[in-house]
């Protein structure tokens, strides 16, 4: 069973480290110390039930899934998902749909904010790289574009739905409704949950943007 409270227990920590600390950076002019990365981690394998690689080097969940995070709070860039597929490394799978063939699972993280009410949120999105035909068929025409030179970057990006109500990732290669596992909002000096589909980890698709 997916523990719900014990995740919306670590959700309220998150929230509260995060604010608690903002005073202090924005006193002494240094970077919130908020690290999405790693709460987005611990996040996903609460909801997966499956844990991380014990601060080994390779995928960020123990099958091999893999965790992207972005994070709209006090950012300074356009937060984006990164690096969602491998190219430019030395990795015998970078550079082609090797990795995404071994590949469970694909979580995407945002901490952003809910835009008619303001209030602070996390949401979840999963793909599932081996059995998502739409998905990988964005992924094929970037990998193709960069081998024809088209593209000259090794950073495949996702450009979330930040502070909107939607679930449409952006790229040059396609625009697409993604899967939404999970999201919360903060409500009332806590988080309350608005949306749980546990069967999107075994059956959740992409969808074309009408």
């Amino acid at each position: 069973m997916i523990p719900i409270a014990r995740i919306l227990e670590l959700l309220n920590l998150h929230h509260r480290t995060f604010f608690e600390a903002k005073p202090f950076a924005d006193e002494t002019k240094h970077p919130n110390p908020s690290d999405t990365r790693g709460w987005s981690q611990i996040l996903v394998s609460l909801l997966y039930q499956k844990k991380g690689l014990a601060r080994q080097k390779g995928a960020d969940i123990e099958d091999g899934s893999d965790v992207k995070a972005a994070s709209t709070w006090d950012a300074i860039d356009t937060p984006r998902f990164n690096g969602v597929i491998k190219a430019g490394t030395k990795s015998e799978l970078s550079g082609s749909m090797a990795s995404l063939d071994i590949m469970p699972k694909l979580f995407f993280v945002l901490w952003d904010n809910e835009p008619d009410n303001q209030r602070e949120r996390c949401r979840v999105w999963v793909v599932r790289p081996q059995h998502d035909t739409i998905f990988r068929g964005i992924c094929e025409k970037w990998y193709k574009q960069r081998e024809e030179g088209i593209i000259k970057s090794d950073n495949f990006q996702l450009h979330p739905p930040r502070n909107q109500n939607t679930n449409i990732f952006r790229n040059t290669c396609g625009n697409l409704n993604y899967p939404l596992l999970f999201s919360a909002e903060w409500f009332e000096n806590q988080y309350t949950l608005t949306s749980f589909e546990e069967n999107i980890l075994e059956n959740g698709i992409c969808s074309y943007v009408d």
